[in-house]
């Protein structure tokens, strides 16, 4: 994936931090809420057919000020081995802290949990590796004390979580780029689970902001 890919990361981040506090609480709060969010095209892939994601950063004053504001909030991230990559190599880096110091620090500073059976350490600053099954890995997750949970791409273990109704809520970037071709973060899933809609935000650059929780 291309560098200015961290980018666009970043925004994610920063929003995602504000609407996991802002938005509806599990109903149990013995348990810690596990929330998707991603950029989606208008034809409905997270990634293009080459897995680049810088499509979907569309910057102006008003969706930096939604991202921007955000990113001293709080929550446990989750990723994937290929994401935990993508985002390992840059956010430690002092490029990152040139470009975006107050996201860099945030996401330096937070908890995070790679999932992965190939890795043999994770060595960014706050990681614990997970090697053990990803239902059961999860579930002892939500029971643990601590910060909500959030997943940053990952397309393989959201679909994953999906078909285990283990994600409480997706909130999804709709951005006004068609692919025509990519990858969708559902890939895989049975069921034809149904999402309710329970928010929505629209943004000048064509962004539109949609949550969802499971039906």
């Amino acid at each position: 994936m291309k560098r200015r890919d961290f980018l666009l990361a970043s925004s994610m981040f920063a929003a995602s931090m504000m609407q996991i506090g802002s938005t509806t609480q599990s109903e149990d709060r013995s348990m810690r809420k596990l929330t998707v969010f991603n950029n989606v095209s208008l034809d409905g892939y997270f990634t293009d057919a080459s897995g680049d994601m810088s499509w979907a950063h569309k910057q102006d004053a008003e969706w930096a000020d939604f991202t921007s504001e955000n990113a001293g909030g709080d929550a446990e991230l989750v990723f994937g081995r290929v994401t935990y990559d993508m985002m390992a190599s840059f956010w430690p880096t002092p490029q990152a802290m040139q470009i975006a110091p107050t996201v860099a620090a945030a996401m330096n500073r937070m908890r995070k949990s790679v999932f992965s059976r190939t890795l043999e350490k994770a060595s960014w600053q706050n990681t614990r590796l997970i090697k053990g099954d990803l239902a059961m890995e999860v579930h002892k997750m939500k029971l643990e004390s601590g910060p909500d949970l959030l997943i940053m791409g990952s397309g393989q273990i959201i679909a994953q979580l999906t078909d285990l109704r283990l994600i409480d809520e997706y909130q999804i970037v709709v951005t006004s780029t068609v692919l025509g071709r990519g990858r969708t973060m559902f890939e895989g899933v049975a069921g034809r689970p149904t999402l309710k809609l329970t928010k929505t935000r629209a943004f000048g650059n064509g962004n539109v902001v949609l949550w969802y929780q499971l039906a």
